[in-house]
């Protein structure tokens, strides 16, 4: 929930999304259903949620989340500190308004992992203005993606074109399918 560029939430009587242009949709499924038996890992995780706490007119105004499932390797916000390489991160969410100001929507967030000796947990907030018409980028982080994977080894194109390491004492890629000297 790193939000650096406008955010924007559908929620639908099964699904609630959240849009941001930093990452690919998050999808909050509040149908009701268990947890997969076969889970396919991903960066954002796997997460279930269920509406809570209705106010006087009977409306929920509370998401309480739980995400794992995740594939890593992982790290904690912009900090850059890993998360545990067992993936078997749980994180809890409850997602709210802030009673007090209507356009601060507010996210407890506790990550429970390995790597940790308790529960972390941390506030983030959320600003909403009124006034403003959000502004929408798109930032395609492939494009002009210069990573190449070979095998199971990451290596960089260069400036100047040729492939580097990514790692102190990487070994350069088999080149067993490239003649020698361009011939």
């Amino acid at each position: 929930m790193t939000v650096v560029y406008p955010m924007e939430i559908i929620v639908t009587p099964k699904t609630t999304y959240i849009l941001t242009d930093y990452t690919v949709p998050r999808r909050i499924f509040t149908d009701g259903r268990e947890w997969p038996k076969e889970p396919d890992p991903s960066f954002n995780g796997y997460s279930v949620g269920r509406w809570a706490e209705p106010n006087e007119q009977g409306r929920f105004t509370t998401l309480e989340v739980e995400t794992r499932d995740f594939k890593g390797p992982r790290s904690y916000e912009a900090s850059g500190i890993r998360l545990h390489d067992d993936n078997q991160s749980i994180i809890k969410e409850r997602i709210r308004l802030d009673k007090s100001d209507k356009n601060i929507l507010l996210d407890q967030i506790t990550v429970t992992d390995h790597a940790l000796t308790r529960p972390w947990t941390v506030v983030k907030q959320y600003y909403h203005d009124p006034s403003r018409r959000p502004i929408w980028h798109f930032n395609d982080c492939a494009e002009n993606n210069r990573h190449v994977i070979v095998g199971t080894e990451s290596y960089f194109i260069s400036g100047d074109g040729y492939l580097m390491p990514t790692k102190k004492g990487q070994r350069p890629p088999d080149a067993r399918y490239f003649p020698s000297g361009g011939k």
